[in-house]
């Protein structure tokens, strides 16, 4: 199956993140997702697009800044500042067209994911947030090819209990 139909297939599934996750900090992640990435990003309703992200740490590991190619929604590229506030995560996505968005996040991992949780906006709908990073498992020499990014959102005006992702990323080396 092509990767712009594993990424569709994951905009359907719930992720969710068990009571055994614990909280880290920012730098634990910093370490893993450093560097340039290939890949696709989809979203429910697009068709999926060839996107480059890059990942870049703070000397100290207490800031990561992510920069997805311009076209993965937007006519340029958009930006995910996250800064370790105590035992917080600060997030200031900008995009170039709209408001720049800040969100208070807790970074938990489980079983090699990563997850960001936490109360904000999505679509001018509050919701609880989550941005997750599963592990793309490639062979036993090559234990992580990459990364799945799931943006996923649990709108608090809906009945549901299951989150829904937004869009999903995934992040390979080149």
């Amino acid at each position: 199956m092509k990767m712009s139909g594993v990424l569709l297939g994951l905009l359907t599934l719930y992720v969710p993140l068990t009571a055994l996750a614990g909280k880290v900090p920012l730098a634990e992640l910093c370490v893993v997702l450093a560097g340039e990435w290939q890949g696709t990003a989809a979203n429910p309703t697009l068709a999926p697009m060839a996107v480059s992200t890059s990942v870049m740490c703070s000397a100290d590991k207490r800031n990561i800044y992510i920069s997805v190619s311009r076209g993965s929604r937007f006519s340029n590229s958009e930006t995910w500042w996250f800064r370790q506030q105590q035992d917080k995560v600060l997030l200031v996505y900008g995009n170039g067209v709209t408001e720049d968005i800040t969100q208070q996040l807790t970074l938990y991992q489980q079983a090699g994911s990563f997850s960001f949780l936490g109360e904000g906006e999505i679509n001018q709908r509050p919701a609880l947030v989550q941005l997750q990073f599963d592990p793309i498992k490639a062979s036993i020499e090559q234990p992580v090819a990459g990364w799945q990014w799931l943006q996923s959102a649990h709108y608090l005006d809906d009945d549901s209990e299951q989150y829904q992702v937004v869009r999903a990323l995934s992040l390979l080396k080149p």
